[in-house]
């Protein structure tokens, strides 16, 4: 014979509530110490606040003598006394001087004696290789054109070989190259207008030194009159390394 058991006194019967309760316990009391924080006492100082009572100084009114102000400005009334004209004023007439055609008009002959005519000689530059008349060397006198002409290049080269020199500063640093020497020959026969181009400036100053020591020449001509002439050169500046 089975025993019949009561259920009331049943002990398993809510287990599975009693088990969510007590797990629900469980984690609610785990995130309630992990949640918990503590602190180091030692790092924490606490000090004490004395309060020590202040005086303020009472800073003394000064007053100052300020200037009265000024007075106002005082209005001056003038007064207008009318006065009766008494004498009597002439009018003065003013004439015009403007000239109408009833005016006659003088007529003047001027003769051809009274006008001067005032000669303005220009300032003309012809061209070394057009010229009638090519400026002329000192020792090249004499002779045709082409004489002349082949003559006075001669003599240019040849005095550009006695005075070359080659500046030092130059050969030091190796500095070489062809230098073009523009110049006039102006209508007095002088050298004017040196102008030079190359590759530095020392060999340019040395160029124009050269053509500064040319000498005075009989100037060019152009239908009979003396005219400037240009003229240029190339010196070649050649470095020898020693």
């Amino acid at each position: 014979m089975i025993p019949k058991k009561n259920p009331n006194v049943d002990v398993g019967r809510n287990s599975s509530l009693y088990f969510a309760i007590g797990l629900i316990l469980m984690l609610l009391a785990t995130r309630a110490l992990l949640e918990y924080k503590t602190y180091d006492k030692s790092a924490i100082d606490i000090d004490k606040v004395y309060l020590e009572e202040t005086f303020e100084d009472e800073i003394p009114i000064i007053k100052v003598n300020t200037p009265p102000p000024p007075p106002p400005p005082i209005t001056v009334t003038e007064t207008v006394v009318i006065v009766e004209d008494v004498s009597e004023i002439e009018e003065t007439i003013i004439e015009s001087s403007e000239i109408t055609q009833e005016d006659a008009i003088a007529e003047r002959i001027i003769s051809v004696d009274e006008i001067k005519v005032e000669t303005v000689e220009e300032d003309v530059e012809v061209p070394f290789h057009v010229i009638e008349s090519v400026p002329v060397f000192p020792g090249c006198e004499g002779g045709t054109k082409e004489q002349i002409k082949a003559c006075f290049q001669s003599k240019i080269q040849e005095h550009v070989m006695k005075n070359f020199v080659y500046p030092q500063q130059a050969q030091e640093l190796g500095i070489h190259g062809r230098v073009f020497v523009m110049f006039m020959i102006d209508k007095n026969g002088y050298i004017t207008n040196i102008k030079s181009r190359g590759p530095d400036k020392v060999l340019e100053q040395e160029a124009e030194r050269i053509i500064r020591l040319l000498p005075k020449m009989i100037p060019g001509k152009q239908r009979g009159k003396p005219v400037k002439v240009p003229y240029s050169i190339p010196i070649n500046f050649v470095y020898v390394a020693g």
